[in-house]
């Protein structure tokens, strides 16, 4: 089977989005691992040693195109500005109220919803220290992979690779539905989410001070779970500016 066909039989897929990965040669690894089951939507966030990146084109082995192709962000919140569904993949759950899963069931998760429309994305974080809690909360559900609690530690292309075979043989129909209603993307829904912390901190909602941060990330998490469609962001917004109309009128 060629390339151009191997596009044609996994389209539509799973956006991958590295954030700040620390070195060129797991760029490459993990392009190479993408290639591997067909996957070829990358996006990094932030690479420490810059871009392009010699080291990752070496390493890539053959799949330099998902290199050449692939999208350079400044931030998390733009790299998935476009997309619907995001999970985060890390080894450490941080008490955000988010359902977590294995590659197995999260990547059978991801073809039902790219079936129904949904622009999936996975993020994988720093080699170092993994995504941070900012990041994470960004996310819908949490990808955990089941390893040795003895040795948890996985390299960042080994970590693309068990979630794009499992993406692979999970298999399934992913031909989407045109009849079904337009869903938000994460950049609609992160404007509702600053729009309503910002009218919350005019209110001294975030109160005391010392817990204002965890209450921050708390909504965002909040809203992130949520499958909200492009009306219901309409409608969302349309009550936020209700009450504050109200709040003047009785002012």
């Amino acid at each position: 089977m060629k390339n151009t066909d191997l596009v044609k039989v996994f389209s539509p897929q799973p956006t991958i989005i590295l954030v700040e990965p620390q070195m060129g040669e797991n760029i490459g690894a993990t392009a190479r691992a993408m290639w591997n089951f067909g996957l070829d939507r990358l996006r990094i966030v932030k690479p420490r040693d810059g871009w392009p990146n010699q080291k990752a084109v070496v390493m890539a082995s053959g799949a330099g195109r998902l290199l050449d192709e692939a999208i350079i962000y400044n931030s998390t919140e733009d790299s998935i500005s476009d997309l619907t569904h995001i999970f985060a993949t890390t080894a450490r759950v941080r008490g955000l109220n988010k359902k977590v899963q294995t590659p197995v069931q999260a990547m059978e998760k991801a073809q039902k919803l790219i079936k129904t429309g949904e622009r999936v994305g996975i993020l994988f974080g720093p080699e170092r220290a993994g995504l941070s809690n900012e990041d994470t909360g960004l996310a819908r559900d949490i990808i955990s992979i089941p390893v040795n609690p003895k040795f948890p530690s996985l390299n960042l292309a080994q970590s693309v690779l068990l979630t794009a075979y499992e993406w692979r043989n999970y298999g399934g129909d992913t031909k989407q539905s045109s009849k079904l209603p337009r869903l938000a993307s994460s950049r609609e829904v992160q404007v509702l989410i600053d729009s309503y912390e910002e009218d919350l901190s005019k209110q001294g909602f975030f109160w005391p001070d010392d817990k204002a941060d965890s209450m921050r990330l708390h909504l965002r998490s909040l809203f992130s779970r949520l499958k909200l469609t492009e009306a219901d962001v309409r409608i969302f917004h349309g009550i936020r500016k209700s009450l504050v109309r109200e709040k003047r009128v009785r002012d």
